[in-house]
């Protein structure tokens, strides 16, 4: 470990790499400080609060939706264009043909995706200051209510200074990615994740050691901070697991075996983001008309149904998780795809004869796996409610200190990958070195 840490520093270039992207991430995190023009920045705060899917939003913001920033909605826009543009290549005879083609159909698609994000962008702007400024004295400044003819010219404005901001993101983004260290999506979504840690623990210091302190609250802290480092752990090592299929050459000389590594948790984090964002969103609306959720009513019901934090909500939770986990799975790896692969190459699997057999083996596996990952995807996600209504957090508490769900599992992936990255850059470095 230290060997390999010495060799990445030791490398002009990557140190470059390096300190190029913590000041990209540097700049992105001033810019969620920047408020938007007419908006009344405390009154939004109290709106956003205890929102499960404006939270979700605020993580791949960032942190720039809890300031209602220029930057509000952070990176979001963008990958969910590149989730659009990716569903449309299953029906789009185009896209699939430049999925196919390397490097150039890839640049030919990134096209189209940045596009995407900019409309996604105007929509997802529009929707967030409609919704939350269905009445516009929650959301705008004193000195602006006044001009009740041009509160639609308000908002078409805000939602233009948005779009800019979630296209300059987009723009840091891709100069992380090219001229920096790892995926910028990514690190800028972990990055926001990351500065957020802080406040999580000092809510724990105050709530459990400074606010009084008992045998009782000590251990309670000391628990969560136990929970919350095996969980790291947990995730960490299922990020890192794989299946590895052994396939065989037919006409290859020497070493004629090989594997196809296959990751237990193939979708990563898509499944629980989707099916958090799926089930909030009615929410959402329920909270934006004002109405209340605690007597026998409909909104009473559509709690009960769509929040994942009440019995039936948990279940219908769960229920997504697993659908998106074997959607996105199928999806990413195409069992009739690689068999088609393999065929081509002259390689199959021991045991199993080139073509349908092979399909169905592929299947088999995939399934299996999947159901794990699956598994310890509902787990990882389940885990913040359970300790939630274990230690007895208040709304704004559970927003706040979370063991587990999305955030840890964008840290730890992106930390995984990032490290990846290095490790390979210095070895190719070294190798240019022998060769030079």
């Amino acid at each position: 470990m230290v060997e390999k840490l010495k060799r990445i520093f030791s490398n002009p270039d990557i140190v470059k790499k390096i300190t190029f992207t913590f000041l990209i991430l540097l700049i992105f995190k001033l810019g969620t400080y920047l408020p938007i023009p007419l908006i009344d920045t405390v009154a939004v705060k109290q709106l956003l609060e205890g929102n499960s899917f404006l939270t979700i939003l605020n993580t791949f913001s960032g942190g720039g939706l809890s300031s209602f920033s220029i930057l509000a909605l952070g990176i979001s826009p963008y990958i969910t264009a590149e989730i659009i543009v990716q569903m449309l290549a299953i029906i789009i005879p185009k896209l699939k043909e430049w999925s196919e083609q390397g490097e150039q159909g890839k640049t030919k698609t990134n096209r189209v995706t940045r596009y995407v994000t900019v409309v996604v962008a105007f929509i997802q702007a529009l929707a967030l200051l409609f919704g939350l400024g269905s009445r516009p004295e929650n959301i705008l400044e004193a000195s602006v209510l006044a001009d009740k003819d041009l509160f639609w010219l308000f908002y078409i404005y805000m939602a233009i200074v948005i779009t800019a901001g979630s296209a300059f993101v987009m723009w840091l983004a891709d100069l992380i990615t090219r001229h920096g260290v790892g995926n910028g999506s990514s690190l800028i979504i972990a990055a926001g994740i990351v500065t957020s840690l802080p406040s999580m623990f000092t809510l724990l210091w105050s709530k459990y050691i400074t606010d009084g302190i008992t045998p009782s609250s000590v251990l309670s802290f000391v628990v969560i901070i136990v929970l919350f480092i095996a969980m790291i752990l947990l995730v960490v090592f299922m990020e890192g697991a794989k299946r590895r299929i052994p396939i065989q050459y037919a006409n290859r000389q020497g070493n004629s075996s090989s594997d196809i590594p296959v990751k237990l948790n193939v979708a990563g984090v898509i499944p629980v983001i989707f099916a958090s964002t799926l089930l909030s969103i009615p929410l959402t609306v329920v909270g934006m008309m004002g109405l209340e959720t605690d007597s026998s009513t409909a909104a009473y019901w559509f709690d009960q149904i769509f929040n994942y934090r009440q019995p039936i909500g948990m279940l219908l939770y769960v229920i997504f998780i697993y659908f998106f986990s074997f959607f996105y799975a199928f999806m990413q790896m195409d069992p009739d795809k690689i068999a088609d692969n393999l065929s081509k190459s002259g390689a199959y699997i021991p045991g199993y004869r080139p073509g349908e057999d092979t399909k169905i083996q592929l299947s088999k596996i995939l399934f299996r796996v999947t159901l794990i990952g699956a598994t310890y995807l509902t787990f990882v996600a389940l885990v913040p409610i359970i300790v939630a209504k274990a230690f007895s957090f208040s709304t704004s508490e559970q927003s706040t200190i979370v063991v587990g769900g999305t955030s840890l599992l964008i840290i730890v992936g992106v930390a995984i990958e990032t490290a990846k990255q290095l490790e390979t850059d210095s070895a190719t470095e070294t190798y240019k070195g022998i060769l030079s």
